[in-house]
């Protein structure tokens, strides 16, 4: 079935890049953003009420993005040395990215997930409910949820830091099971942990580890 959504990218365009690019993506309000692969039907039926909704590619849940939100996406091509036929591997890439930058920010290291998606299957609705390979967890707490779309062109690779806390989205949800609120409510955010004066000081990090010189800045609108 079609989606009602409009997509968060122009996909075809990103197809056709030839370099390795970093994009730093800003919105003046909230946004949700639904997995490449959920059906509209998990949000409620009054979302357009609250947000604009847009969908992605890739596998993953549900989101609710945030102003201020630290949002780094990547295109890969399919030539460039570091994409492999391997996902795991290639979503480890912005983890590896992420934890560069974090241990720079934070009193001790954070972990970045090596392991397939886990948690329980009734909370992977919400991307940041469960982990998946190349997220970044500080102190048994989410803090940077990773997808990836990965095409015969090359891949794409969508990661973001909250700023601040993601609760309300259980509130967005068409049914929020047990144990959603609590998920949703660890999450770790830029607020929580004190770190909204380093937010530009972060993505300047995360952007040097990844040696990505191709480099643009989004304002996505509603």
């Amino acid at each position: 079935m079609k989606s009602r959504y409009e997509d968060l990218y122009d996909y075809d365009t990103l197809r056709n890049f030839q370099e390795a690019t970093a994009f730093i993506v800003r919105i003046d309000e909230p946004f949700v953003v639904l997995g490449g692969s959920q059906p509209d039907d998990v949000l409620r039926p009054d979302i357009d009420d609250f947000h604009p909704v847009r969908r992605r590619r890739g596998g993953g849940g549900v989101v609710l993005l945030q102003p201020d939100d630290l949002w780094i996406d990547w295109w890969i091509p399919a030539a460039d040395p570091r994409v492999s036929d391997d996902v795991r591997r290639n979503a480890l890439l912005p983890g590896e990215w992420w934890y560069r930058a974090m241990v720079n920010f934070l009193p001790t290291a954070p972990a970045v997930v090596g392991d397939g998606v886990s948690g329980p299957k009734e909370l992977r609705t919400a991307c940041f409910a469960t982990s998946g390979p190349g997220e970044l967890f500080y102190e048994g707490r989410k803090l940077v949820g990773v997808t990836q779309w990965h095409v015969r062109e090359g891949i794409f690779l969508s990661t973001l830091l909250p700023a601040r806390s993601i609760a309300a989205l259980a509130n967005l949800l068409t049914e929020c099971p047990e144990g959603m609120n609590e998920a949703l409510e660890a999450v770790l955010t830029l607020d929580s942990l004190n770190l909204m004066p380093e937010a530009e000081a972060i993505v300047d990090r995360v952007l040097g580890a990844s040696a990505v010189q191709q480099r643009r800045n989004l304002m996505l609108l509603a």
